[in-house]
C-alpha cells in the first residue's frame, strides 16, 4: 500500500518519510516509549526537558536520512505518577543504558537535546565505552541561575501554554532566539504542552543541582557540542567551559539560532551531527 501525497503532507511527515516504528521497552523502572526511523548506523536520540519525542521528531527525520534513529522517552514523560518514586539524573542515565541493552544497540552514538544532553553525558561518564560518540545541543558546564533562566523555570513550571497567548509567544521567541515561524511556534507549544508541568518542575530541579565538574574526566567518547549564537539559556562561556573540560570535544555554533535550534535550524543541526559522526569514524 502506497501513501498518498496528500496524506504525507497532512500527517506531519517531512520529505515523504513514512511514520516511525513505535514500541515500548519494559524497563525496570518504567515502560519506555520509543520510535525508530531510517537505516544505517544506530543513533539514540534523547529528548529535552519538555516536548518529548514529538518536539525532536523533525531532527530525527533529518538524521534518519543516513542513520537508524531510535528516540526514547524519558521516565515521567508519559506518566507523571512516576514522580512518586525518588529518582535523579544518575537514575535517568541508568534508564538510558538499560534501554540500549534492551534494544541490543552495540556501541551506538547518542544525541541529547538540552536536558537530554545532560543525561547523555551523565550516561557516558557512568558507562565508559557504551557510546562510539556523543552529540549534545544546548548544554553547558552547569545550570545558570540568571533572570532569563528563572523566567523560563517559572513559565514552564507554572504557566499554561496555549498557542495564542502573547506572553507565552514572547517566551518562545526568547527560546528560539528570534521570532519563529507560525508552524515552528505551533509545533513547539503543542509538543511542550504534552509534558506534564509537574514533570518539567522535577527536571528543572535536577538541573539546578547538577554540575559536570566531577564527571567530565570520565567521558572519553568523542563529543560534539552544538550551540546557538543566540541561546539565552546557556551562555557562550558556560558552553565553552563544557568544551574545555572534556578530553575530546568539538563545538559548532549555529549563527542566529537559539536554545530551540533543533526546531528552528533542524537541517543545520542534523548536518553538524552527521559530519561529526563521519569524522569520528562512526
Amino acid at each position: 500500500m502506497q501513501a498518498s501525497d496528500r496524506w504525507l503532507r497532512t500527517s506531519g511527515n517531512v520529505n515523504g518519510m513514512l511514520p516511525g516504528i513505535r514500541g515500548i521497552a519494559d524497563l525496570k523502572s518504567y515502560n519506555a516509549e520509543f520510535v525508530e526511523w531510517g537505516s544505517g548506523p544506530p543513533v539514540i536520540l534523547v529528548p529535552g526537558l519538555a516536548g518529548g519525542i514529538a518536539l525532536v521528531e523533525p531532527l530525527a527525520l533529518e538524521l534518519a536520512r543516513h542513520h537508524h534513529v531510535i528516540a526514547v522517552e524519558l521516565r515521567g514523560e508519559s506518566d507523571c505518577f512516576a514522580l512518586r518514586q525518588s529518582f535523579g539524573l544518575n537514575d535517568l542515565a541508568d534508564d538510558l543504558a538499560e534501554f540500549i541493552a534492551w534494544r541490543g544497540a552495540e556501541r551506538p552514538t547518542v544525541v541529547g537535546i538540552s536536558f537530554g544532553g545532560v543525561i547523555a553525558l551523565t550516561c557516558a561518564a557512568r558507562y565508559p565505552g557504551l557510546f562510539d560518540a556523543v552529540g549534545v545541543q544546548g548544554v553547558g558546564l552547569r545550570f545558570e541561575s540568571g533572570l532569563i533562566q528563572r523566567i523560563a523555570s517559572m513559565v514552564l513550571s507554572n504557566y499554561p501554554l496555549p498557542e495564542d497567548c502573547p506572553f507565552v509567544n514572547q517566551f518562545f521567541n526568547l527560546l528560539f532566539g528570534a521570532k519563529p515561524t507560525a508552524d515552528q511556534l505551533v509545533h513547539a507549544t503543542r509538543s511542550c504542552w504534552q509534558t506534564d508541568q509537574s514533570v518539567m518542575t522535577h527536571r528543572l530541579g535536577l538541573l539546578r543541582r547538577f554540575n559536570f565538574d566531577t564527571l567530565l574526566p570520565r567521558i572519553m567518547a568523542p563529543t560534539l557540542l552544538i550551540s546557538g549564537s543566540r541561546d539565552a539559556i546557556v551562555s557562550g562561556a558556560n558552553a565553552r567551559g563544557l568544551v574545555d573540560g572534556l578530553a575530546d570535544c568539538h563545538q559548532t555554533v549555529l549563527p542566529r539560532a537559539g536554545h530551540l535550534a533543533p526546531v528552528s535550524h533542524t537541517a543545520a543541526t542534523a548536518d553538524a551531527l552527521s559530519c561529526f559522526f563521519a569524522t569520528a569514524n562512526v
